[in-house]
């Protein structure tokens, strides 16, 4: 069976990526298909459609429905939930540092924590000093990784990473993409999953 690469597309200030985050890894592993972590922002693609704040934001019924949704979702599925006291907070810190973790081991652990400190112990993530604290705490030098993330010769990850989730016709978050097919929002991912399979089964070995 050729191996078949399950992309899962991220913003760390969106709602619904939290509880796709912390289950797509273990998913992905009991299918044995491997994981490619793809941060990007949805501010620019929001911004495509005319809309200048999140969507929860702008309709406010929308919100409260998501707000009392993932409510419900944290308690499905045991995660820390804690409404944060600012939504969206800005993700660009936290998404660059990912890009350049996408290859690490440990590059999971980081998203989760991030995701925890912002919806589940209501963190500030666009600091520095939490992201710092986040990556010491799972035993790597906080400081430099964030100077690396944030350097010139690294900066332009995550716009390339906006760029192609533009291209593959994104308009929210999460999103999984499995041989170019693109899987929307966190109740997508069992059928992302079996699609991965299915093109797996077909592939020459």
């Amino acid at each position: 069976m050729s191996p078949t690469m399950l992309e899962f597309w991220f913003d760390f200030a969106s709602s619904y990526s939290y509880v796709a985050a912390m289950q797509i890894e273990d998913l992905c592993r009991a299918a044995d298909i491997p994981l490619i972590w793809k941060p990007f922002l949805l501010g620019p693609i929001f911004e495509l459609q005319g809309l200048k704040d999140s969507p929860f934001n702008v309709y406010p019924r929308r919100g409260a429905y998501m707000w009392r949704d993932l409510e419900r979702l944290a308690h499905k599925y045991h995660f820390p939930f804690r409404r944060p006291t600012h939504f969206p907070r800005s993700s660009t810190l936290a998404a660059r540092v990912a890009c350049i973790l996408v290859d690490e081991p440990w590059c999971a652990d980081y998203v989760r924590r991030v995701f925890v400190a912002n919806f589940g112990d209501d963190e500030d993530i666009s600091s520095r000093e939490v992201l710092s604290e986040i990556i010491d705490g799972l035993g790597h030098p906080g400081a430099s990784i964030i100077d690396d993330a944030t350097s010139e010769s690294k900066r332009g990850l995550l716009r390339a990473n906006t760029s192609r989730a533009i291209e593959l016709g994104m308009f929210g978050a999460p999103n999984c993409v499995v041989d170019g097919e693109l899987f929307w929002g966190e109740e997508a991912l069992d059928d992302a999953i079996d699609w991965a399979r299915r093109v797996a089964l077909k592939a020459p070995s």
